[in-house]
């Protein structure tokens, strides 16, 4: 029953996107028999060192969606604090606060049922213009962040640059 529920509920977050797109960001199943993964494209945030990438990520739903979070990785190269080397983003709000007991984030910031795919991507463009530098998943990209911007915003551009090839 939860699986079916689950189910249901991701094809009409699906059917919401597609019905209004917009020019922030795209998502679509990778395949039409799998409602649990999805591919995402995010356009660079106007007025961000972000600005003109297309930038490609995976969403993937746990069966238990939305009692579980999903997890988020992009497939493009990216450069961020709150990026993990491998693309796996790391942000408060996926974090499923029955995992996670400790560390910096409140109960109130973790994962919640209410959010949707639509949230959960706004929130992915809100923090490439806005890193969280304290908590990283990329010590050395949060290190540049604040003590050598200019560095951190080369290495930025070089992956908005590989991104639109």
């Amino acid at each position: 029953m939860a699986e079916l529920r689950s189910k249901i509920m991701l094809m009409k977050q699906l059917e919401e996107l597609q019905a209004n797109p917009n020019n922030i960001f795209s998502a679509g199943l990778k395949d039409d028999s799998d409602i649990y993964n999805w591919e995402i494209v995010i356009m660079g945030p106007p007025d961000t060192i972000f600005e003109g990438g297309v930038f490609n990520a995976v969403l993937s739903f746990p069966i238990e969606y939305p009692l579980r979070p999903p997890t988020m990785k992009f497939l493009s190269n990216m450069w961020h604090p709150n990026i993990y080397a491998d693309g796996t983003v790391c942000i408060s709000i996926l974090q499923d606060s029955r995992d996670f007991a400790w560390g910096n984030y409140r109960a109130g910031e973790c994962w919640l049922p209410v959010h949707t795919v639509q949230t959960i991507l706004l929130s992915v463009v809100s923090l490439l213009s806005d890193p969280n530098v304290t908590s990283p998943a990329n010590l050395q990209a949060a290190r540049e962040f604040t003590q050598n911007y200019s560095e951190y915003k080369k290495k930025v551009s070089q992956c908005v640059r590989k991104s639109q090839e």
